[in-house]
């Protein structure tokens, strides 16, 4: 199956895509791939932590870290990276963000610190920034409209699977080679996706745009700050200046860029987005989402090792029911979407995890073996794949291919900094209950901070209400 991309015969303002013809398949394995190198090391750490822990000695705030500041950057930085695509072309900074991501995988397994790692992180982040959100872009603009559900579908679900397949993949490698392997996977990955990126995927670019510095500094500001002071108010104390100040002012720059990107049509998050229904809904939905599910993938990877006993490999082999699910339901609810609208698919998918978090909340509380995670991981994982596929659909739904590119890089912002809020809100939590990465020191801590998590969750289905529903 293939598709003929034309080139709009309009102004230099209009957005443009190289008149190419591409195989769908084809087009739909080079967007995802990139995007789930990316998407892997959000998570490919968690089952890592343990082993890192002891090499590097590091706290357990340095271990939230390795994961923060690399989500960090890749929030930061998404939405300049998508008007600079706008600007030199999406497949070129697609480009760009390949070969710093990849740079900086070599740098993360050649640190020796835990500061090393966690500075080799944030540029990974950084190079990440350019990939994710512009793989979806690319992908739209490269297939027929009447494709775009089932191709952003399967996206989904090759999101949804390099997010969820960190643990199993970074729990293999950990056992059978070092925490180290786990970055250097990275360098072959890459060395297939950027020819593949070249061949499969035409140059597009979108209206362009003014920079926004100034937007940057207050939007990627209050971003970076309200995590510092979350993270550092579990080892400082809630009223130390360090915890404090930052939070404050996280909390003062976020309706100061509200102020400033007020009528301006250039800022790197246009406010006028989401006056558009279906993307305020997908992104209140993938916040709370993220929040919820990520923060509680982060402590369950290691209550699997540090209480159950597994080993990294043994653990991330345990995740599978979860793991594998949403390659499998994300595809599926991508193809429904026509027939049963949002609202359903989106509903269903976030109640089944909203579940499977209160079950995981009552069996990690009562010590219960690995056979009572089964079914509530089952649960999870089909409920990730039906929350993918139509969030991500409904982002760019009604939108002109023109504001795909900021539509995309604002929704992946808004989902990355949930996944580093879910983290540093869980453990925020389990800390504050006298958690501890010991076999008994989950006790009285692990349940609360994922039962913080299924009400995050609850949040996003409540909004999933006010997504559309069927068509008449």
């Amino acid at each position: 199956m293939s598709t003929t991309l034309d080139t709009p015969l309009v102004g230099p303002d209009q957005p443009t895509v190289a008149r190419r013809r591409v195989p769908v398949w084809l087009a739909i394995v080079a967007a995802s791939l990139p995007m789930f190198m990316a998407t892997l090391d959000n998570l490919v750490m968690t089952s890592a932590l343990p082993v890192i822990h002891l090499d590097l000695d590091s706290s357990v705030s340095q271990l939230s870290w390795f994961m923060n500041a690399y989500t960090l950057t890749f929030a930061t930085f998404m939405l300049p990276a998508a008007t600079l695509g706008d600007r030199l072309g999406r497949r070129r900074m697609m480009f760009v963000g390949l070969t710093v991501f990849t740079l900086a995988s070599i740098a993360s397994a050649l640190s020796i610190t835990s500061e090393a790692l966690i500075a080799a992180r944030a540029v990974q982040g950084l190079g990440a920034a350019a990939i994710m959100p512009l793989s979806l872009t690319l992908l739209a603009s490269s297939v027929p409209a009447a494709l775009r559900p089932l191709a952003i579908g399967i996206w989904g679900g090759v999101s949804g699977l390099g997010v969820a397949l960190g643990p199993v993949i970074g729990g293999a490698v950990v056992e059978g080679v070092s925490w180290q392997a786990i970055f250097w996977l990275n360098v072959p990955v890459a060395l297939v996706a950027v020819p593949l990126l070249l061949v499969a995927i035409p140059e597009s670019k979108g209206i362009w745009q003014r920079l926004d510095p100034v937007g940057v500094l207050l939007l990627g500001g209050a971003v970076f700050l309200g995590i510092w002071g979350i993270v550092h108010g579990n080892d400082d104390g809630w009223t130390d200046p360090l915890v404090l100040g930052p939070l404050v002012l996280a909390a003062v720059l976020l309706p100061t860029y509200a102020l400033w990107a007020r009528g301006r049509s250039y800022a790197v998050l246009p406010l006028r987005l989401f006056g558009v229904g279906k993307f305020r809904v997908a992104n209140i939905v993938y916040l709370f989402f993220t929040l919820g599910m990520f923060g509680a993938v982060f402590l369950l990877a290691q209550y699997l090792q540090v209480v159950q006993g597994y080993s990294p490999l043994e653990a991330g082999i345990r995740t599978l029911p979860w793991t594998a699910a949403p390659m499998v339901a994300a595809p599926i609810a991508g193809a429904l979407v026509p027939r049963l609208g949002y609202r359903t698919l989106l509903f269903t998918g976030l109640v089944l995890q909203t579940t499977a978090l209160v079950w995981f909340a009552v069996i990690t509380e009562n010590g219960s073996g690995y056979s009572s995670f089964i079914v509530p991981l089952l649960m999870a994982g089909i409920g990730m794949g039906l929350t993918f596929a139509p969030a991500a659909t409904m982002v760019l739904d009604g939108l002109p291919d023109s504001d795909f590119a900021v539509a995309s890089s604002a929704n992946s912002t808004i989902r990355e900094f949930g996944v580093a809020l879910g983290i540093a809100v869980l453990v925020a939590v389990f800390l504050g209950n006298g958690g501890q990465l010991t076999p008994t020191g989950y006790d009285g801590a692990v349940g609360p901070a994922l039962l913080t998590g299924a009400a995050a969750v609850a949040v996003a289905a409540v909004a999933s209400l006010f997504a559309p529903g069927r068509k008449a």
